[in-house]
């Protein structure tokens, strides 16, 4: 029966991910992200259930990359489509005319890239320690979340901006760009403070714009990754 609890976990994030792809597409955003936001417990939870009870299983492995294609790359796609669209209505009427209107598709260029990213993932034995390009959960809390940061950062609202932020966040999916993970393999603080200054800041970003943060977390997440890829390359130059 415990080797079924992992697997059972994983069925109710792609559940998760299943409604809030329907709750994107009637327009209510805000319920779309926050069950994005419980089918990455989820998504947690059935790998901790895993290790716990030491139930993983090759079916495990593939029904979470099947979970989490929905979950954490259909689900926030089209929460982005929804959102590209609206901003799109916004752009003068002159503008409005075929082809442009297929436009807001573009955000669907997500899917792909996060199926891509990981399958990557399932056979990189680099990335278990550190990861090789953004992590699909990492890109869908920053693309989830878009709505609710673009009163804080105007830029988001702006369809262009989304427009070229869709691409880039594709790209950074499969990118050979060394990115730290939040797994602990000891408490230390010295040997872990880019990973305790990162949970910090971010505590503090939640506090300050709730839902809202978390477009903003993850860009300080690649911002810092990045500083310490530049810091270890000039070290080992």
């Amino acid at each position: 029966m415990k080797k079924h609890i992992p697997n059972l976990l994983t069925c109710c994030n792609v559940l998760l991910g299943s409604f809030s792809i329907v709750f994107a597409f009637k327009g209510f955003w805000e319920t779309a992200a926050l069950l994005i936001l419980g089918a990455a417990i989820f998504d947690f939870l059935d790998g901790f259930a895993a290790r716990l009870l030491n139930a993983k299983s090759a079916i495990g492995v593939d029904l979470d990359s099947l979970a989490d294609v929905i979950s954490f790359g259909l689900a926030p796609a089209a929460i982005l489509f929804m959102w590209m669209e609206f901003c799109f209505a916004n752009l003068p009427p002159e503008l409005h005319f075929f082809p442009l209107t297929l436009l807001p598709y573009f955000a669907f260029i997500i899917v792909p890239f996060s199926a891509y990213r990981l399958a990557k993932f399932n056979n990189d034995k680099r990335q278990e320690h550190e990861f090789y390009g953004l992590a699909t959960p990492a890109n869908t809390f920053f693309i989830a979340f878009l709505p609710f940061a673009a009163d804080k950062l105007p830029l988001l609202d702006n369809f262009w901006a989304l427009l070229g932020l869709t691409f880039i966040f594709s790209i950074l999916l499969v990118l050979e760009l060394p990115m730290f993970s939040l797994k602990f393999s000891n408490y230390n603080f010295k040997k872990n403070l880019i990973r305790y200054l990162f949970l910090i800041l971010s505590a503090i970003l939640l506090v300050a714009f709730q839902l809202a943060a978390f477009p903003i977390i993850i860009l300080l997440y690649i911002f810092i990754s990045l500083i310490q890829f530049g810091l270890t390359k000039i070290l080992h130059s």
